[in-house]
């Protein structure tokens, strides 16, 4: 199966095509494809535990990635950041691209 890196950067506060970026993850991940949903910009919104979207918390499949200077940039301490999502780095997508994943910016 292929590998996947997503990058959001929308929040999905802000507009309502997020959950069906969300859903696209979802989907590939539940067709046995290897999937990585990456936060950038304003994606990082929804990264909080108490104000996580039930969408984004219930990829289980996926792995989240959280930029951190988009965290930092928005106030958002590594702490108040959700145990299911990692916070990482901008060379995360350089990382993905040069392994030969098929990347998408949503």
């Amino acid at each position: 199966m292929s590998q996947y890196f997503l990058i959001e950067s929308k929040s999905p506060f802000e507009s309502t095509e997020v959950m069906y970026d969300y859903q696209l993850a979802s989907d590939l991940a539940e067709s046995g494809h290897e999937v990585t949903l990456f936060l950038v910009e304003n994606g990082v919104l929804a990264t909080r535990s108490s104000i996580i979207p039930p969408e984004l918390a219930n990829l289980s499949l996926v792995k989240i990635l959280a930029d951190k200077f988009s965290l930092e940039e928005r106030g958002i301490e590594s702490s108040e950041v959700n145990y299911s999502i990692q916070v990482s780095n901008i060379s995360s997508v350089a990382d993905a691209m040069g392994q030969g994943q098929k990347t998408l910016w949503l």
